[in-house]
C-alpha cells in the first residue's frame, strides 16, 4: 500500500508495461516483413524453376543430347536455389521462434506485473457496504459533555456498531495512572469466567510491557459485558490491533485496541477499517480522559482552596447554611472559629512569598489535625481561616481553639533561606443558637470576637458575647450605611473653625471639620462617625468631599472680596492618602480649575497615622511640597517618640495635642512639655498651632510661651461658612 501511494511507482510501471508492448509490437512488424520479403523470394524462386524445369523437360523430350548436355548446370543451379530455399525457410522458422519466444516472455512479464498490481489495489479498496458500515460507526462518535463525563459508557455504543464490522472478542483501554495501570476491557459477547482470567492476564501482561510499566505494577481492571450473541470461548490465542493515546498531559499514557481469536480472518479491508475508526476513537477517550479528569479537577476546585487543600468560602458558605438548617431540625447547636494570622504580612517581606506558602500549609496541616472527620476547615481569604466544630457548644469550642493557638504557637517553620520562625494567631468564637440564628448573624459575631482577640494584643482567643456585642455590631453596620447614602447624597459637609494668631488674635486660617447633617437637619460632629468612615472604607469618599466643598468655599470668598478670602485652609487626610492614591494631584488639578494658589492649603495628617509608615510619608511629603501645599502634624505629643520624627521629617506646622492644652494651667508637666516644644519648633522654623483653647487664661499663657496660632471654642466655634471670629 506504502508503493501505491508514491507516484513514482506507478509512472514506473506505466512506463515497464509501454516499453515491453512496444517491443512486442516491434518484433511483430519485423517478423511480418521478413515473412514477405522470404515469400516473395521463395515465389521468384518457384517461378525460375518452374521456367527451368520446363525448358529441361522440352530438351529431354526431343531427345537432344546436346541440349541435355547444355541443361546440366541449369538442373545445378536449381538445385543450389532449393537448397537456399530451405535455408532461408530455415533462416526464417529459427527468427520466428525466437521472435514468439521473446513475445512469450513479454506477456508473462506483463501478466506478472498485472497480478501484483491487482494484488496492490485490493489491499486498498474497500468494499461499498464496507465503507458505509464504517462511515456509520464514525458518525456515532460525536463528542458532548455527556459522552466526556460518561466516557466508558460511551464506548460501549460505539463498539456495538464497530462489532458489525469485524465481530472481535475484547476491546481494552489502558492508562499508566500514578497507582499502575487502569484497565477497561469489554467483552463482546458472553465470556465465562475461565475465558475472562485468560483475557485479563494476557491483556494485562501485553499492556504493562507496551505502557513499560513493571510487570509487578498495580492492577485496576474494570470489565464490561456489550450482548453481541457471541460466545467468546476459553483457550484462545490472542490477536492485537493497539492504537497508542496521544500525549494530551504528561501523566496520561495509554494504548487502546482491539484483541480477536486466532481462528477468525482478519482480512486487509477489516483491518484497514479496524485501523481507521481506532485512530478516531483513540482521540475520542484521549479526550474524554483528559477532559473527565480535567472536569473532576474543577470540580474539587469549585469547592476547595488550591494551596492548602482546605475547602474555600464558598464551600464554607454552604456547609454553614446547611448545618444551620440541620442544627435546627436536630436541635444541636454548633460553634464557629474565625482565625486570622497574626502579622503574617511580616513573614511575606522578610521570606517571601513561597515560604509564605508553606506556611500556610502547615497551618492547614495543623487545623485537620485538631478537628474531627465531621468538622469543616476552610481558607477564607489570604491569611483568614474558619472552621465548623459540629454539635459543639461554646466551651467545647473555646477548648478546641486553645489547643489550635497552642500548637501553632509551638509549630516551627523554616524559611527557603534556613531560618526559623513561628506563627500565632487570634481566633474569635460564635455558636449557635446562642450567638445567632442565622448566617449573617453568626458571621458578624465570630468576625467582631476575632478582632476583639486582635484587639487584646493578639495570640488569643475571644468569645462572642451576643447580649452585648450584637447590638453594637448591628448599631456599627447600620451607622455605616447611613454614612455612606450621606457621601452619595452630599450630607457630609466641612464646617469651618479659626485659627488665628496667637499674638494678635488676626485670623491667620480655617480647619476643615468634617459634620454629618441628617435628612431633619441635625449636624453630627466628625468624632462620632469618623472610626465608622475608616473601619468600611468610606476614607477617601470624604477627603474628596472635604477637598470639594472647602476648596470651593474658599473661591466664593475670594470672589466676593471678603475678608477671610486670605486666610489659608487646613484640611484632615485620612492615613491612606499617603500610600500613593492621588489626592494630591486631584487637588493640584482642582486648585488650576479654581485658579486657587497651592501654598494657601494646608493638609493635616495625625501623628499616629503620619509616622506608622515612614518610607511613603517621606515620598508623600515630598510630593505635597513639589505641588505648592504645605504640611500640619495633628496631635503632635500622642505618640511615644516625637520628638523623634521631627528630627527625621520637615513640617511646615505641628498642631499640639489639645490634652496637653487645656490643663497647661493646672499641670506643671503639661506646661513645661507645650512651652518646651513651642522653644524647639522655633529654633527649627516649625511653626505652632494650639488646640482646645477654651478660654482667655489659656490663651494667655500660650502668647507667654510663643506659641504662633491658636484655635477653640474660646476663639470661635465651627460654622457652616467661613467667617471672621469675634474680636476677644
Amino acid at each position: 500500500m506504502s508503493q501505491l501511494s508514491q507516484p513514482s511507482h506507478l509512472e514506473a510501471l506505466r512506463l515497464s508495461i509501454i516499453t515491453q508492448i512496444a517491443e512486442i509490437l516491434e518484433n511483430q512488424t519485423r517478423t511480418q516483413r521478413s515473412a514477405t520479403d522470404i515469400s516473395e523470394l521463395n515465389h521468384n524462386v518457384h517461378q525460375e524453376i518452374i521456367s527451368k524445369l520446363m525448358t529441361t523437360m522440352s530438351a529431354m523430350a526431343a531427345g537432344d543430347s546436346n541440349a541435355m548436355i547444355a541443361m546440366i548446370p541449369t538442373i545445378t543451379h536449381i538445385l543450389n536455389t532449393c537448397t537456399r530455399l530451405d535455408r532461408s525457410l530455415d533462416l526464417l522458422f529459427q527468427q520466428r521462434s525466437e521472435q514468439w519466444t521473446a513475445n512469450d516472455r513479454h506477456i508473462k512479464n506483463l501478466l506478472i506485473e498485472f497480478n501484483q498490481t491487482l494484488l496492490e489495489l485490493s489491499s486498498v479498496l474497500i468494499e461499498k457496504d464496507l465503507l458505509e458500515r464504517q462511515s456509520q460507526v464514525l458518525e456515532r462518535i460525536i463528542l458532548s459533555h455527556e459522552h466526556i463525563s460518561q466516557w466508558k459508557e460511551f464506548v460501549q455504543e460505539i463498539l456495538a456498531d464497530f462489532y458489525t464490522i469485524f465481530p472481535f472478542s475484547f476491546f481494552y483501554i489502558a492508562f499508566a495512572e500514578e497507582h499502575g495501570l487502569s484497565l477497561y476491557l469489554y467483552y463482546l459477547g458472553d465470556c465465562p469466567n475461565e475465558a475472562r482470567i485468560q483475557a485479563r492476564g494476557l491483556l494485562s501482561k501485553q499492556m504493562l510491557e507496551s505502557i513499560g510499566l513493571p510487570p509487578d505494577a498495580p492492577l485496576d481492571i474494570e470489565e464490561f459485558h456489550i450482548n453481541c450473541g457471541a460466545v467468546i470461548k476459553p483457550n484462545f490465542d490472542i490477536k492485537m490491533i493497539s492504537v497508542p493515546v496521544p500525549d494530551h498531559s504528561t501523566n496520561l499514557a495509554g494504548l487502546l485496541g482491539v484483541a480477536y481469536a486466532a481462528e477468525n480472518s482478519l482480512s486487509a479491508q477489516e483491518a484497514s477499517v479496524i485501523r481507521a475508526i481506532l485512530a478516531v476513537m483513540v482521540m475520542v477517550v484521549g479526550s474524554s480522559k483528559v477532559l473527565s479528569r480535567t472536569l473532576l479537577e474543577l470540580e474539587y476546585y469549585a469547592v476547595h482552596d488550591p494551596l492548602t487543600g482546605l475547602h474555600n468560602r464558598r464551600q464554607f458558605n454552604d456547609i454553614l447554611n446547611y448545618e444551620i438548617g440541620r442544627s435546627e431540625r436536630h436541635q444541636h447547636e454548633f460553634s464557629l472559629l474565625m482565625l486570622d494570622l497574626d502579622d503574617f504580612k511580616d513573614i511575606n517581606d522578610s521570606y517571601g512569598h513561597p515560604t509564605g506558602d508553606t506556611a500556610l500549609c502547615s497551618i492547614a496541616n495543623v487545623l485537620l489535625e485538631h478537628t474531627r472527620n465531621g468538622d469543616l476547615c476552610a481558607r477564607i481569604g489570604g491569611d483568614e481561616f474558619a472552621i465548623i466544630l459540629t454539635e459543639t457548644g461554646p466551651k467545647g469550642a473555646r477548648v478546641v481553639a486553645e489547643k489550635i493557638g497552642k500548637a501553632l504557637r509551638e509549630l516551627a517553620i523554616t524559611s527557603a533561606q534556613g531560618n526559623r520562625f513561628h506563627l500565632t494567631v487570634s481566633i474569635g468564637v460564635s455558636s449557635y443558637p446562642v450567638d445567632g440564628l442565622t448566617i449573617d448573624t453568626l458571621l458578624e459575631g465570630v468576625d467582631a470576637a476575632m478582632y476583639k482577640a486582635k484587639d487584646m494584643g493578639k495570640d488569643s482567643v475571644f468569645a462572642f458575647d451576643a447580649t452585648e456585642e450584637r447590638i453594637s455590631i448591628r448599631e456599627t453596620r447600620d451607622n455605616a450605611e447611613s454614612l455612606r447614602e450621606a457621601l452619595k447624597e452630599g450630607r457630609i459637609i466641612p464646617y469651618y473653625q479659626s485659627i488665628v494668631n496667637c499674638q494678635t488674635g488676626e485670623l491667620y486660617a480655617f480647619e476643615t471639620l468634617a459634620r454629618h447633617k441628617s435628612p431633619t437637619g441635625e449636624t453630627t460632629s466628625a468624632a462620632m462617625f469618623i472610626e465608622t468612615i475608616d473601619k468600611y472604607g468610606m476614607a477617601r469618599d470624604l477627603d474628596l468631599a472635604m477637598i470639594n466643598n472647602s476648596f470651593a468655599a474658599k473661591r466664593a470668598a475670594m470672589d466676593a472680596n471678603r475678608p477671610e478670602a486670605n486666610a489659608k485652609v487646613f484640611i484632615n487626610l485620612s492615613v491612606q492618602e499617603i500610600q500613593g492614591r492621588g489626592i494630591l494631584g486631584y487637588a493640584e488639578e482642582l486648585c488650576q480649575q479654581l485658579e486657587l494658589p497651592p501654598e494657601s492649603i494646608v493638609f493635616e495628617l495625625l501623628e499616629r497615622d503620619a509616622i506608622g509608615d515612614m518610607s511613603n510619608m517621606r515620598r508623600f511629603l515630598t510630593n505635597l511640597r513639589r505641588k505648592g501645599f504645605a504640611f500640619a502634624l495633628d496631635d503632635f505629643g500622642t505618640g511615644y517618640n516625637s520628638f523623634h520624627y521631627l528630627r527625621e521629617l520637615r513640617f511646615e506646622y505641628v498642631k499640639i495635642d489639645g490634652a496637653f492644652v487645656r490643663n497647661i494651667l493646672s499641670s506643671k508637666v503639661d506646661y513645661a512639655l507645650v512651652h518646651n516644644l513651642s522653644r524647639l519648633c522655633q529654633d527649627i522654623d516649625i511653626l505652632t498651632v494650639a488646640e482646645f483653647v477654651e478660654n482667655q487664661e489659656i490663651w494667655e499663657a500660650l502668647k507667654s510661651m510663643g506659641i504662633n496660632y491658636a484655635q477653640g471654642y474660646h476663639i470661635g466655634m465651627p460654622l457652616p461658612e467661613m467667617q471672621l471670629p469675634l474680636k476677644k
